[in-house]
């Protein structure tokens, strides 16, 4: 069986609507306002809408994927005289330590096991023990495992020792409610291709206006220089620094407008939370155990341990997965053996439905022809 377009059950790039597939065939002029004041502009402010009531907020649009714009909110952040605490329980937490190192940046890191929620008491003596500490960063979805981490306590946190607070939201912005003003965060970052159900090509950063200015005159990097290229969609009204994505901003914005049909944010976090309950119930039905406790799973993606017998692998797994229409993710965890499914972008109940029957023909190892 050949199939040629597949059901993505990862965290990103995933599946997307055919009318987010449509609104790519067209070819902008990036010097015209139909596409920077009527297309990007537009993007900027439903962005900062949908992050928070509140005003003080702006939001800047960067080229590349999700690290990059990480990379450019540390990289303009992070003075030379601030500290940063990095909280991380898994590969993106441990991406940011990387930046960090890599730019030479004064940091500190508070690691725990990757099945497991930072303790905020720990995180609070950090904070009391180390005043030279600046800046708070973590990662709200950990998609190494699913792991939902407790923003909210550690804003707390940030708010009450006065920290400029840093989330990667990259696989939870749009798919889980949240009021960035609310939750005292001064920079989110996020990606087109996860969510909001666009295409790869561009990540996004929405912050605190007055944190954005602090920015100037900091990034160790022209190209990820976050305070310049603020400036410069503010100044000229949409206008990006280098060549825009145009295809994939176009895209973004009607997957924008299919949020807001679907009823928001609420509405798509409703239906991402069905999907997971309806696999995750599925799949113990099957034999498969969640690495994660219930209790720690976000909407987003699950991992699944891998199974015990010696007739496995995940590759022959994948394979027969991907023949019958679904692709699956491979495991991320450095510890344990598993394997990741995504339930996020324009997937619906039925296709749990249909991708649980495909499993259960996958897993049939001692009757399938291993060629």
């Amino acid at each position: 069986m050949t199939v040629s377009n597949y059901l993505l059950l990862t965290p990103g790039p995933l599946t997307t609507s055919n009318t987010v597939k449509q609104a790519m065939l067209f070819d902008s002029c990036t010097w015209d306002d139909d596409y920077n004041l009527d297309v990007v502009q537009s993007i900027r402010q439903q962005l900062v809408s949908l992050a928070t009531t509140q005003t003080g907020y702006s939001s800047v649009l960067l080229q590349g994927s999700g690290s990059y714009a990480v990379e450019a909110v540390l990289g303009g952040a992070i003075g030379s005289q601030d500290k940063i605490l990095i909280i991380s329980n898994g590969a993106y937490g441990a991406r940011m330590v990387e930046m960090a190192q890599r730019m030479g940046l004064q940091h500190t890191v508070y690691a725990c096991d990757e099945v497991m929620l930072p303790d905020i008491e720990k995180i609070e003596q950090r904070l009391q023990q180390d005043s030279q500490i600046t800046h708070i960063a973590m990662v709200h979805c950990e998609t190494t495992t699913g792991i939902l981490n407790p923003i909210e306590k550690v804003a707390r946190l940030a708010l009450r020792y006065h920290k400029c607070y840093i989330v990667d939201a990259m696989s939870s912005f749009g798919g889980i409610p949240m009021d960035i003003a609310a939750l005292n965060i001064d920079f989110l970052i996020s990606s087109a291709n996860k969510c909001i159900q666009g295409v790869p090509g561009f990540a996004f950063v929405i912050a605190r206006t007055e944190e954005l200015e602090k920015c100037e005159g900091r990034s160790r990097s022209l190209s990820l220089d976050l305070h310049a290229q603020w400036r410069c969609m503010e100044d000229f009204q949409g206008k990006w620094r280098f060549t825009s994505p145009t295809h994939t901003v176009l895209a973004f914005a009607q997957a924008l407008q299919e949020l807001a049909q679907e009823g928001g944010i609420a509405a798509r976090y409703q239906r991402y939370q069905r999907n997971q309950l309806k696999l995750v119930a599925g799949m113990k039905a099957l034999g498969f155990n969640t690495l994660l406790e219930d209790a720690l799973h976000s909407p987003i993606i699950t991992a699944f341990y891998s199974p015990k017998t010696t007739d496995y692998q995940f590759k022959t797994f994948y394979l027969r997965l991907k023949s019958q229409g679904f692709v699956i993710y491979p495991g991320k965890v450095s510890q344990r053996d598993c394997f990741r499914i995504g339930n996020i972008g324009e997937v619906y109940e039925n296709d749990i439905t249909a991708l649980l029957i495909a499993i259960e023909n996958a897993i049939d190892w001692e009757n399938k022809d291993e060629k």
